[in-house]
């Protein structure tokens, strides 16, 4: 699995076992406070996703999880445009590392990347449409309660690597077999 997700294009990979997953429910308050705008207004962001004492036990189905990132340059630290393009191809690698694992025969797992599913321009939430690729659509790890830095400290992946960088992370949970 670290092989395929390097192959997709992420910056770095590492096997985690479940209990490694650090949660905090509190990061739903954080969804609450709508920073990235997408609170109730996306399918696959809170609340739509489900209620998150829920979404945090649902983790406990899983034994492993693949830990990837991808780390992107900036043009400063104050490159808000660059760290939303960051977040899309952040996006397009979690969907081809989907797809290449359905390419391989795995099945079940339960994929989460970063801030919003990205596939659609416009999601059709607040028209009160449904989900245009609910079969694409991943969920965020902050979403799920999911506390990223505190995940990757104990790992040799970075949380932060170096000036004028963002760095996203994504997490394939899965039941070994």
């Amino acid at each position: 699995m670290i092989r395929l997700a390097l192959e997709c294009g992420a910056a770095k990979a590492v096997m985690l076992d479940r209990a490694q997953l650090i949660t905090l429910p509190i990061f739903r308050d954080i969804c609450k406070g709508n920073g990235c705008g997408k609170y109730g207004r996306c399918w696959i962001c809170p609340p739509e996703i489900g209620e998150i004492g829920t979404l945090i036990a649902s983790l406990d189905a899983y034994d492993r999880a693949l830990w990837y990132q991808t780390i992107s340059p900036l043009e400063d630290s104050f490159d808000i445009e660059g760290m939303f393009e960051a977040g899309h191809a952040h996006a397009q690698l979690s969907q081809r590392i989907s797809e290449a694992l359905k390419a391989q025969g795995y099945t079940g797992f339960l994929h989460l990347s970063c801030g919003g599913c990205h596939l659609c321009e416009t999601c059709t939430k607040p028209q009160g449409l449904p989900c245009r690729h609910p079969d694409r659509a991943l969920p965020s790890l902050e979403g799920y309660g999911i506390d990223v830095y505190n995940t990757t400290k104990d790992t040799s992946l970075s949380y932060i690597n170096g000036q004028n960088t963002v760095t996203y992370f994504g997490a394939v949970l899965f039941r070994e077999a």
